[in-house]
């Protein structure tokens, strides 16, 4: 009553105390990350559990009560709505979802993600992010170390494509400066130049940086999805002919589908020869630079002048997890970004501002994404991460090995990561004549397959047609939760649902 006596109204609304319910708001936290924990944590390891339960769009609004209404749910509703999304959620740390080029949970960036979820950051400047932008510079300097600078700079991005574009007009900045104040008028016709295997991000970021899809250069690839240098060299001297200005070489290291590795080296020194930016999208096989077996893979990183390297991916980091890493130290992503807002980047701080980075991002709220890795590092140290990328790739041999014994199965080609692309082949199709109908037909199989396994809910695998080749599996290994037994459940489960086929 006293409180209400001396309430202070505005517009009609009391402001005296809080109105937020701190108890109640505890209590169902506590209540929902018991849900988290019981359904999720540690059910992700548990293989007779579903990958999946799939219903049709349809249906599955009609299971979930979608609508906002004017009146808030009571907490038991909303923890009941918690189980349901649980429920009908595709279970991406199971050890049989292979279906993306991210799979299983890493405890340690788990646990990182509720602290900055919790903290809910925004990593611009130091005043407001003081740890998670050192951390970020930690994390950066060490993957710098990996592609073999000896210095440069970076910034975590939401995602590749985002990095990839960033890298493209970095690229455009350093060719032609001018273009930050006085845009694209009165600018030359620019080239971009890429695999014809690259991700379609590289297609996306020249269309929205008004370069123009025209004016990306798609370069042959070989029969494993390499990119053919003198291809480069071919469409750089035609670019140059027809008068216009190629200015940005992306090489892919780690191909979305095949898994494929372009010879760095060797389009380095086209890019040397020529005065071109060489930009690396190792997104999905960057990982790799940290297995001593395995980094050869990307030999001659060390000469791009960016990359883009994913975390998330192979390193299990969370999603998202994405750098992009420059080889210039002098500033430049700075000075090709920076808006100078004086109400963030004031220089007058009484610290060093030099750690408010904020600026060389597009963004301005930015995710604390670099701190899920760094606790996974800190766990796991560099010797468990290498372990982690040397066993999927081992056991992506052991899986080709089985395919190459096994009737009904073949291998479109020996990978070189942990891509296993190969055709399930039903008994009603091996003693065909591999002709029209023959691959018309076996184009059909593993949709009717991925069909059945994923309203069973008992593997997720991913499946395309590609480069003429009719619709095949592409197996990706990740998580260390994966065995050997998952990998004989793969194939023995394909043979159950396509041999009626």
């Amino acid at each position: 009553l006293l409180e209400r006596k001396n309430a202070i109204l505005v517009d009609g609304v009391i402001l005296n105390g809080p109105v937020a319910d701190s108890e109640a708001g505890e209590k169902f936290v506590e209540e929902a990350t018991k849900i988290i924990m019981e359904e999720v944590i540690k059910k992700a390891a548990d293989v007779t559990e579903k990958v999946c339960e799939w219903q049709p769009p349809e249906k599955l609004k009609a299971l979930l009560d979608l609508e906002l209404k004017d009146t808030g749910e009571n907490h038991q509703k909303l923890l009941q709505f918690c189980r349901d999304v649980i429920k009908f959620s595709v279970k991406t740390n199971h050890p049989r979802f292979f279906n993306q080029l991210y799979a299983g949970i890493d405890y340690y960036s788990l646990a990182a993600r509720f602290i900055t979820e919790a903290l809910n950051p925004s990593v611009y400047t130091y005043e407001v992010s003081p740890v998670f932008l050192l951390v970020e510079d930690a994390v950066l300097k060490k993957m710098i170390e990996f592609i073999g600078w000896e210095e440069g700079d970076g910034i975590f991005n939401p995602g590749g494509s985002v990095s990839n574009m960033y890298a493209m007009n970095l690229a455009r900045y350093k060719y032609c400066p001018d273009i930050k104040e006085q845009g694209l008028s009165g600018m030359p016709r620019l080239v971009v130049l890429t695999s014809d295997e690259c991700h379609y991000s590289v297609k996306k970021a020249a269309s929205f940086l008004g370069i123009g899809t025209q004016n990306v250069y798609f370069i042959k690839s070989d029969e494993r999805g390499k990119m053919i240098p003198e291809e480069l060299e071919k469409q750089v001297l035609r670019a140059r002919k027809e008068g216009s200005a190629p200015f940005f070489v992306s090489a892919t290291a780690g191909t979305t589908v095949l898994g494929a590795f372009d010879p760095l080296d060797e389009i380095a020194d086209i890019c040397e020869r020529y005065g071109l930016w060489l930009h690396v999208d190792a997104s999905w096989g960057g990982s790799a630079l940290l297995s001593r077996k395995h980094c050869r893979l990307l030999h001659g990183i060390h000469r791009a002048n960016s990359v883009a390297w994913n975390p998330h991916k192979m390193l299990m980091a969370g999603i998202q997890c994405c750098a992009l890493l420059v080889k210039d130290s002098s500033g430049l992503l700075k000075r090709c970004y920076s808006a100078n807002a004086s109400y963030l980047f004031q220089q007058d701080k009484f610290y060093d501002v030099s750690y408010d980075t904020g600026d060389k991002s597009i963004q301005c709220s930015r995710r604390a994404d670099a701190f899920k890795f760094w606790m996974t590092w800190k766990a796991l140290g560099t010797t468990g991460l290498e372990e982690r990328v040397n066993r999927a790739l081992a056991l992506a041999r052991y899986l080709v090995d089985e395919i190459k014994k096994r009737e009904g199965f073949q291998l479109l080609l020996e990978p070189e990561y942990a891509n296993i692309c190969f055709w399930y082949i039903p008994p009603s199709l091996r003693n065909m004549e591999e002709g029209h109908e023959y691959w018309e037909k076996l184009h059909h199989v593993a949709p009717a397959i991925k069909e059945r396994m994923m309203k069973k809910g008992s593997i997720m695998l991913g499946y395309q047609p590609h480069r003429g080749k009719v619709n095949f599996f592409r197996q990706v290994i990740i998580s260390p939760k994966v065995s050997r037994e998952d990998m004989d459940f793969l194939l023995d489960e394909i043979s159950s649902l396509g041999k009626d086929l």
